[in-house]
């Protein structure tokens, strides 16, 4: 199996187009106070490193999916948040600052996560353990694309807040026709692997998907989190970083078995269009107070 082009090529520079436009609407001070009540990222991380992952394995279970599979959709449950997240997140009318943080964390957490991962599902589904490593590039790549341009943005913003002003509506409009000229052309790319791995698989992945939007809303909230907070955690939560399960599952220094390539490439078309959903439908609806929060 091979990732699209749309999304290899595609989207990394559709990302950084976005994160820099982000960036303009954002200011420094947006990250120390992030940094000053690190409770959501907390909480963002905890969800990403340890319930997602049970939830999948219960999921992959009662699915019954081939050993590689089964053992993709693990890594992917353990992979850090995609820099797409902070689209979704600014789309959403959420804070982007601790959705690019929460992104920027789980990554880091990643390089000492997906190896456990890739282990204990290698032990689990084929009864053999492996050391598996994560690429210090890859995790690299994602700074790139994420951290510098969203850097360059908040930089404009502050040096020139009068053009940052003006080109924030436009670059949203502009984001948003990028992400959907993505997902279009990734659904046609691997209209094949739809049709042979869509329908147990399919269920599994809008399942595991659904729930993982869902645990990164209402974790938050039950702990007090924020409306416009959740709202980030929901987007890192529920948008993984495909991209980088995919390397590992096709790289001949880590896993070298394309099979395991399938899942986190149809997960991350799922998560797209699910996620455009949820945008929809947490802005159709007035934000709920939580009591004593603002």
């Amino acid at each position: 199996m091979q990732s699209s082009v749309a999304i290899s090529v595609g989207l990394p520079v559709a990302l950084f187009i976005i994160m820099l436009g982000l960036g303009l609407s954002l200011r420094l001070e947006n990250f120390t106070r992030i940094l000053s009540r690190p409770k959501p990222v907390i909480i963002g991380v905890l969800c990403q490193a340890l319930v997602l992952p049970l939830v999948c394995l219960l999921l992959v279970y009662w699915s019954d999916l081939p050993p590689a599979i089964a053992a993709g959709m693990m890594l992917l449950a353990a992979s850090p948040s995609a820099t797409s997240a902070s689209l979704y997140t600014h789309l959403a009318r959420g804070d982007v600052a601790l959705s690019i943080t929460v992104a920027a964390v789980t990554s880091l957490v990643a390089l000492a996560n997906l190896p456990i991962m890739a282990g204990v599902a290698l032990r689990l589904f084929y009864g053999e353990a492996e050391i598996v490593t994560v690429q210090l590039k890859d995790v690299l790549q994602i700074f790139a694309i994420a951290i510098v341009p969203a850097m360059i943005g908040i930089f404009i913003h502050n040096r020139y807040p009068a053009l940052a002003s003006r080109l924030e509506r436009p670059v949203k409009l502009l984001a948003t026709l990028f992400i959907a000229a993505v997902v279009l052309a990734a659904l046609i790319g691997n209209w094949e692997l739809l049709l042979v791995w869509g329908p147990i698989l399919g269920a599994t992945a809008v399942a595991f998907n659904v729930i993982s939007f869902s645990v990164g809303y209402f974790v938050p909230r039950l702990a007090g989190v924020e409306r416009q907070q959740a709202i980030a955690l929901t987007m890192a939560t529920g948008i993984h970083n495909a991209a980088l399960v995919i390397t590992m599952a096709l790289s001949e220094y880590m896993l070298d078995n394309p099979d395991m390539a399938i899942p986190p490439a149809l997960y991350g078309l799922v998560a797209y269009v699910v996620g455009g959903i949820v945008v929809l439908l947490l802005n159709s609806r007035p934000a709920v107070s939580v009591p004593g929060r603002g």
